[in-house]
């Protein structure tokens, strides 16, 4: 079952997925879809069409602007921007106030299983690859490669992590996961996961 709080604001128009819950001020525009299993925490905002993958958690007071496309187990920490307007202005050059006409959203696309820290501002356009982490505080500003740890203002790459989220340590040409003992190969700027019977290409 869904569960909306009786002070959530969500339009006849979205889709929630069966689990799904929308806690107390959280606003869910028209025509956005999420997935089962999504939590909306306090005071979130998910704009008009966002899609949103199943057992995704959006935290308190995360803003989510359209036109975002979030994957599966997607999880946005509080307070974080997902912007949608590369060059923003209220007014145009002759000083009159902008209409929705005016201007043409850009999104961020998240991709399956990343993390973006409390506070993180995501600049649109851009894309983050599955898997990876952001830390809190920061300002990510290009594409974001599958499992890079980034941080900074701008955000910039300080490391790998696994799918259980923990920082890689390179160990004999591998890097492996501390927590689980999971293996990964470089290969060029890219890190994917290792078998040892094959190497899937998670690029």
């Amino acid at each position: 079952m869904t569960y909306i709080a009786p002070s959530a604001d969500v339009a006849d128009e979205a889709v929630l997925g069966d689990g799904t819950k929308i806690w107390h001020l959280a606003q869910v525009r028209e025509d956005a879809v999420l997935g089962e299993n999504c939590i909306v925490g306090r005071g979130a905002y998910v704009g008009n069409g966002v899609h949103i993958g199943a057992n995704s958690k959006i935290q308190n007071y995360a803003l989510v602007y359209e036109p975002a496309v979030l994957g599966h187990g997607v999880f946005i920490g509080p307070a974080v921007v997902l912007t949608n307007d590369t060059y923003p202005r209220a007014v145009s050059p002759d000083g009159s106030l902008k209409s929705a006409h005016d201007w043409t959203p850009v999104g961020v696309t998240i991709e399956d299983g990343a993390s973006i820290g409390a506070r993180a501002v995501c600049i649109a356009p851009l894309r983050i690859g599955r898997w990876a982490t952001i830390a809190a505080g920061s300002v990510v500003t290009k594409d974001v490669p599958p499992f890079a740890l980034m941080a900074g203002v701008p955000a910039r790459r300080l490391g790998w992590v696994g799918k259980a989220g923990f920082p890689l340590a390179e160990d004999s040409g591998f890097w492996v996961c501390p927590e689980t003992g999971a293996q990964y190969i470089e290969d060029g700027a890219l890190l994917k996961e290792y078998s040892p019977n094959a190497v899937e290409d998670n690029a």
